[in-house]
């Protein structure tokens, strides 16, 4: 079987950018492939250092989360990265085979010291986490990794690092593949940014229907009446397209919109809403279910699953590089 693995920082609830981008592949992909599901709370540390107590919290949520979004525990293993000591091993080994100047071009790191307004204050681990990432992955010799576009550049860094080990010491690690979600970058609320709980810009998969509706309703378009041609490319009608299943009934209403045939943002955003929730809805549902005790109980034995996995690769990358005696 392809084996494969995805995953996220816990910095708070999941959203439907992480539903399309990449939740979405996960729930799917399991059923035919053996999937880890990383939860990086490690990774968390980077900027939050001084806030444990939130880390756990959000570890338990975003478990929480996937499992009511249809992620399968008899399928699929979770991965508490702080659970597993090989993956902290093999970042050292790895950061041996990566100059400092390529870490610190990787765009994705770059664009995350912008974003995060951190300037030249930021712990050493913050560059650390990106050589941490191939870890993540290598370390479950993974095949394939659904993620959002926004971290093709993690991957391609990963590709690296796969390759430069076999020229040095002999294949241990596949080169593994990015798989994008059929919406690679969903735009958030505001239509500026991609959609985050830092921006304040997003839809949860826990969020209530009354929620959604005054979410959607924050969208602005510009557009002053439903009989003003309107732009059929804009950001409800990336919502429309991603979250509106009938397909031809959003080619019509696109029609409608471009030409102004009585079609008011009013009634997209109405729709829009509706397919959200009826998306959302039998989540909240299984998410009530889910108690912190049973997410717990689970995180044990995948735990007990992820280390046999990830301590047999460490032992093979090891021989391969004559540190095992």
């Amino acid at each position: 079987m392809t084996r494969i693995l995805t995953g996220d920082t816990p910095t708070g609830r999941l959203h439907l950018g992480h539903f399309v981008g990449s939740l979405e592949n996960r729930i799917a992909l399991q059923h035919q492939h053996e999937t880890f599901v990383l939860v990086a709370n490690i990774h968390a540390l980077t900027t939050r250092a001084a806030d444990p107590a939130a880390i756990r919290r959000d570890t338990l949520e975003i478990v929480r989360d996937q499992l009511a979004a249809g992620i399968d525990p008899e399928r699929a293993t979770f991965v508490v990265q702080s659970e597993i000591p090989a993956i902290a091993e093999l970042t050292i080994l790895f950061a041996m085979l990566l100059p400092f100047s390529r870490v610190m071009r990787n765009p994705t790191l770059k664009a995350e010291i912008i974003s995060k307004q951190l300037g030249d204050h930021y712990s050493f681990g913050f560059p650390l986490y990106a050589v941490g990432q191939c870890a993540d992955i290598l370390a479950f010799r993974a095949d394939l990794v659904p993620v959002g576009e926004d971290q093709a550049a993690h991957i391609e860094m990963t590709r690296e690092v796969a390759r430069r080990f076999a020229q040095l010491y002999g294949d241990v690690f596949p080169v593994p593949e990015p798989l994008f979600g059929r919406v690679p970058r969903l735009p958030g609320l505001d239509g500026v940014e991609k959609m985050s709980k830092s921006r304040g810009n997003a839809i949860f998969l826990s969020d209530s229907a009354d929620d959604i509706r005054k979410k959607v309703a924050r969208i602005t378009t510009g557009r002053q009446s439903p009989t003003d041609p309107g732009d059929p490319t804009n950001v409800l009608f990336e919502y429309a397209r991603a979250f509106i299943r009938d397909e031809a009934h959003v080619r019509d209403l696109a029609d409608r919109y471009a030409r102004g045939d009585n079609l008011g943002d009013g009634e997209v955003k109405r729709q829009v809403a509706a397919a959200i929730d009826a998306l959302v809805a039998p989540m909240r549902e299984r998410r009530a279910q889910l108690t912190d005790a049973r997410i717990v109980e689970i995180l044990h034995e995948h735990t007990r699953r992820a280390n046999a996995v990830a301590a047999d690769t460490l032992a093979k990358a090891k021989d391969a590089m004559r540190l095992a005696f």
